[in-house]
């Protein structure tokens, strides 16, 4: 069985103490190899033990969450984030999402729900709270700049590579797990992402999920499944 290797973060150091309690006795394949208590801390136990995934709290003092996940993603592309808070703020969400934080999750989720979700993550996938979700997706209406809307696009925009890569965005996967599906390095589908990005005009990965979904793309991509 292969072992998941999870960095705790949080500048609440009972939490952190409980979370990894947690972990250590109800997952057998889960290993807490190093926690922090702030972001600036977070970075150096990252490089000192490089986990596969970095359990992090999204409002810090001193370093934040978000800053230290757009470090992560400068640093370490292969190391997966998820974000954890007490508040199903959308701001933050996107901001994280920017830096492929491939999870963000609130605090007061059930432990077998956690652990299920760093297990999901360590599989490839996306993990957004449904709370989270509900927050993104009731969007204010006085937003300064609305992001695109899928009806403003059409599956011919995009080459059948795209079109394959976009797919998966919007089922939840990250990079990694793209290109094990389609058999390609995961440069290749980091360059194809920069070109779906630049034809939808944002960066925002859950938005782009959300326009992918809109596209209803499982009728053209059903051979990959």
């Amino acid at each position: 069985m292969a072992m998941i290797r999870v960095v705790l973060v949080d500048d609440q150091l009972l939490f952190v103490e409980s979370l990894k309690t947690v972990l250590d006795f109800r997952a057998d394949d889960i290993e807490v190899v190093g926690t922090a208590h702030n972001g600036e801390e977070g970075l150096q136990v990252v490089r000192d033990t490089h986990p596969d995934i970095v359990l992090m709290d999204v409002r810090m003092p001193g370093m934040d969450g978000v800053e230290a996940a757009r470090r992560l993603s400068a640093e370490f592309s292969d190391i997966k984030v998820v974000m954890l808070t007490t508040f199903d703020d959308d701001t933050y969400v996107r901001e994280a999402m920017k830096y492929n934080a491939v999870g963000y999750l609130l605090k007061n989720i059930p432990p077998e729900d956690l652990i299920g979700s760093i297990r999901a993550v360590g599989s490839g996938n996306i993990l957004l709270s449904p709370d989270v979700v509900g927050k993104i997706l009731g969007r204010e209406e006085h937003a300064p700049e609305p992001s695109p809307d899928a009806g403003d696009f059409t599956v011919g925009d995009f080459s059948r590579r795209e079109r394959e890569v976009l797919y998966f965005i919007s089922r939840g996967m990250d990079n990694t797990a793209i290109a094990d599906r389609l058999f390609i390095a995961e440069q290749t589908v980091k360059n194809h992402i920069s070109k779906i990005y630049a034809k939808l005009e944002t960066r925002d990965r859950f938005r782009v999920a959300e326009i992918g979904r809109g596209l209803h793309l499982e009728h053209y991509c059903s051979y990959l499944d």
